[in-house]
């Protein structure tokens, strides 16, 4: 695995925050307000905050001082984007990777194994939405961890 920022954040009880793409409008506020909640409780969060519900939901989240670990299904970054260079200097930040720098683009390939690696790391998982018989309700079938479904 590669990463920048805070490891040590790897030693926090991690809640994973995992959504399908396609989210039907009434689960929408019930993400916010969880990321919300989550956010005030200061409990660690990890993410791909790709999808554009899990960006709003990491904006909710970088906007606390909760420690964030952002999960890519991809290699890492080359440039850290300037809102993530406060947090990164305090410690509340930490960039992961399953892959090396030579993947740089994103796939459902990619997608897939970045969210065994988030369910494999997390003491827990929150479920935004997921798909009847998408990838993942099926991946969530291999875990026995305890998930909280928001829809």
């Amino acid at each position: 695995m590669e990463y920048f920022g805070n490891k040590d954040l790897l030693k926090q009880t991690k809640t994973a925050f995992l959504c399908s793409r396609s989210i039907p409008a009434s689960a929408v506020l019930k993400c916010y307000d969880r990321a919300i909640a989550q956010r005030e409780e200061g409990n660690c969060i990890i993410g791909g905050f790709h999808s554009q519900l899990e960006k709003d939901v990491f904006h909710y989240l970088l906007n606390g001082t909760q420690p964030i670990i952002i999960a890519l299904a991809r290699g890492l970054k080359e440039k850290i984007e300037p809102e993530l260079i406060k947090p990164l200097e305090q410690g509340r930040i930490l960039i992961i990777s399953p892959f090396d720098k030579t993947v740089k683009r994103v796939t459902e390939q990619t997608a897939e194994i970045r969210n065994k690696m988030m369910i494999e790391l997390a003491d827990n998982i929150t479920i935004g939405f997921a798909s009847k018989g998408g990838k993942l309700e099926t991946l969530l079938k291999t875990t026995e961890k305890p998930i909280t479904k928001l829809v």
